[in-house]
C-alpha cells in the first residue's frame, strides 16, 4: 500500500524525487557533525551566544624585586673590534662578567646546571659551569651609585675578528651580573641577569642589539624576559613620562630593576591602567595581555568575546593580568626575526 502510494505520488509530482533526496540528504549531514562533534563557526553565532565560548586560562602576575639589569650603552653601534659599551642598573653593588666568543651550548649547560641543583651566584661559579668555553673574560666591579657606562673589548692580540659563518656556535658576548656582597643576596629573589648580545663582525654586519635575556633565581628558576608587543601611543603605560616608541627594529631595552614580573597561580589586585587604548571597543584601557603571541591590545570587558588574538588571529593559550608597572621600556620594541637560527640550536628549552 505505502509503494502504490509513493508511486502515485511520483507520477502526481515530478519534484517528489528531488525533495526526497534533499531530505535524506540533510538528515545525513545532520548525523555525521553530530557524530564528529562539529561545532557551528564563531561567524555565524549570534551576539548572545559569546558568553558560551570556551573560557581561556589565565595567569596571574606577581611583583618580584629585580636588582640587577643591563641594556646597551649611548654608543650601541659597537663592533667586536672597536668594542661595545653597556650600561647597568643595580640597586646593589654587584659585578659585570662580559665573556666574548662564549659558546652557544656551553651556556644552555651554563643555565640548565643551574636549574638542576649547582646555583650560579657569582662569577667564578659562572666560569666554572662554562668549562672555559670562551675567548676573552673581563669583569667590572659596579656600585650602586654609579651610572657609568662600562667598555669591554676583545684583547686585538688575541686576533679574533669574527666568530664564524653561520649557525654560528659561539655569542660574540654574554654579560652577566651577580650581586657582589653575599650578605645582600638573601634580600633577592633573583642573584643573576644574564645577557646575550650580538656583536657585528666582519662576517656579520647586523647591528649590536640584545637577543636573549634570562634572570636566574635562588631557587633553581630561570625566566626568559620576553617583550611585549603594543601601541607606541601607549607611553602612558609604561610607568614613566618619556615617550615610547614602536617602530621595526628599534632596540629592546632591559627593564630597570624592580620591575620585573613573573607568571604565577597567586591571585592578585592590580591597579588599572590609565589610557583608553583597546583595539575593539576603543573606550577602556588596555589590561590583558594574550599569550603566546603577547600582544597587549584589549580590555577586560573585550576579551571575553575572543578566541583568537584580533592582531595576528593566533589562537589564545593564556590570558596575562597587566598593570602599568608590567611595561618597562624594554617590551615595547620590537627586534629583527631570524637571529635564533644564527647561533646554533634555539634555547627553546627555557
Amino acid at each position: 500500500m505505502a509503494a502504490e502510494f509513493l508511486v502515485m505520488l511520483y507520477e502526481y509530482s515530478p519534484l517528489f524525487y528531488i525533495t526526497v533526496i534533499a531530505v535524506c540528504f540533510i538528515i545525513t549531514v545532520a548525523v555525521v557533525l553530530g557524530w564528529f562533534g562539529f561545532d557551528v563557526p564563531v561567524i555565524l553565532r549570534s551576539s548572545d551566544e559569546t558568553e558560551s565560548l570556551i573560557a581561556v586560562s589565565e595567569r596571574r602576575m606577581v611583583q618580584v624585586t629585580n636588582p640587577l639589569a643591563l641594556e646597551m650603552g649611548s654608543t650601541a653601534a659597537g663592533t667586536v673590534t672597536g668594542g661595545v659599551s653597556l650600561r647597568p642598573y643595580c640597586l646593589e653593588d654587584c659585578i659585570l662578567s662580559c665573556f666574548w666568543g662564549c659558546g652557544v651550548q656551553a651556556l644552555q649547560t651554563a643555565l640548565q646546571s643551574h636549574q638542576h641543583g649547582l646555583r650560579l651566584r657569582t662569577p667564578e661559579q659562572f666560569q666554572e659551569a662554562l668549562e672555559l668555553n670562551y675567548h676573552h673574560h673581563q669583569s667590572f666591579n659596579i656600585h650602586k651609585e654609579e651610572k657609568e657606562e662600562c667598555f669591554t673589548l676583545i684583547p686585538p692580540d688575541l686576533g679574533v675578528t669574527h666568530f664564524g659563518l653561520l649557525p654560528r656556535d659561539r655569542y660574540p658576548l654574554v654579560a652577566v651580573l651577580t650581586l657582589a656582597n653575599p650578605e645582600t643576596r638573601d634580600n633577592y629573589n633573583i642573584v643573576a641577569s644574564v645577557t646575550v648580545l650580538h656583536v657585528p663582525d666582519d662576517k656579520y654586519r647586523l647591528s649590536a642589539r640584545i637577543l636573549f635575556q634570562y634572570l636566574l633565581t635562588a631557587h633553581g628558576n630561570l625566566y626568559d624576559l620576553k617583550p611585549l608587543f603594543m601601541s607606541a601611543d601607549n607611553s602612558n603605560l609604561s610607568g614613566t613620562t618619556e615617550p615610547s616608541t614602536s617602530t621595526q627594529g628599534a632596540e629592546p631595552q632591559p627593564e630597570r630593576p624592580g620591575e620585573k614580573w613573573e607568571e604565577s597561580d597567586t591571585e592578585g589586585e592590580w591597579p588599572d591602567v590609565q589610557g583608553k587604548d583597546c583595539v575593539v571597543c576603543q573606550n577602556a584601557p588596555i589590561n590583558r595581555v594574550l599569550l603566546p603571541c603577547r600582544h597587549a591590545c584589549v580590555c577586560d570587558g573585550c576579551v571575553c568575546h575572543f578566541q583568537h588574538c584580533p592582531i595576528c588571529r593566533e589562537f589564545q593559550e593564556f590570558l596575562c593580568k597587566l598593570s602599568s608597572h608590567c611595561l618597562p621600556n624594554r617590551q615595547v620594541g620590537l627586534t629583527d626575526t631570524g637571529l635564533d637560527e644564527c647561533y646554533g640550536p634555539s634555547p627553546g628549552w627555557v
